[in-house]
């Protein structure tokens, strides 16, 4: 049984020059941040809340929903606020293998292929890909899970002639760095990342099964063989609830 908990305000990290919608949510956090609230929790009722921090409830639920948009809380229709599960990180400067390193952090990763077709080519991935104009690509869409959670939508496009009946292989259950690999020959050894917060439209909120509107993390990717020839060029959608992008610092740059 989930316990359900109150909220008592903290002073360590409160600023009086803040709004006290924002003093509340750093309150929270703190009680988070600390393990005094864990994954899985509920928090009591807003009644209940408002009346143990002394403000509105309309004050209240500013706070509540700064936090949600932050993924540290999540509500569901009918039975409450709860605090989420942490995120997973992800170091952004790293080439990352879903599969193999969700394995490791112990997690059963999964995969559903929601789209596959062969197309033309259109020149916007074609110079990227250093392909003519309507030559063959494979489009692919997948829907990577965490625990049976849908977490990530994978977008990729590849050409043909590099990976020629591609439809043969198991996209659902193997890694797609791991069938380049050992189908094709092909080991990718470098690529170019960028990273920019979006939001969910209402088809990937569809798939995921969280709000439209909900922050969402587009990773564009192209990688390139051991020859830095390219050979994918992806659009990948994590959820902002469920992953944190991190990078380790070198030494300043003056």
């Amino acid at each position: 049984m989930k316990t359900v908990i109150s909220l008592q305000r903290s002073t360590n990290r409160l600023s009086v020059a803040a709004p006290l919608y924002t003093q509340i949510a750093e309150s929270l956090l703190d009680q988070i941040e600390s393990g005094k609230l864990v994954p899985g929790q509920r928090l009591a009722p807003e009644r209940e809340l408002s009346q143990t921090l002394g403000v509105n409830r309309v004050t209240l639920r500013q706070a509540l929903q700064l936090l949600e948009a932050q993924g540290l809380l999540i509500r569901r229709q009918g039975h409450g606020t709860y605090i989420a599960e942490p995120k997973i990180e992800r170091q952004a400067g790293k080439l990352f293998s879903f599969t193999r390193g969700m394995e490791r952090r112990g997690y059963k990763p999964g995969a559903q292929v929601i789209v596959f077709n062969e197309r033309p080519v259109e020149a916007s991935i074609a110079v990227h890909l250093k392909l003519p104009v309507s030559a063959p690509v494979y489009e692919v869409h997948r829907l990577r899970t965490v625990n049976e959670e849908p977490v990530l939508l994978e977008q990729f496009t590849i050409p043909v002639h590099r990976f020629p009946n591609l439809d043969k292989h198991d996209l659902a259950n193997r890694s797609m760095f791991e069938v380049m690999e050992k189908e094709y020959g092909v080991v990718v050894s470098q690529a170019r990342q960028s990273l920019e917060p979006v939001v969910a439209t209402e088809y990937e909120a569809g798939l995921f099964g969280i709000t439209m509107g909900a922050p969402l993390m587009l990773e564009r990717r192209l990688s390139f063989d051991k020859d830095s020839l390219p050979v994918e060029y992806g659009k990948d959608l994590y959820r902002g609830d469920r992953f944190r992008f991190v990078t380790d610092i070198a030494s300043l740059e003056l």
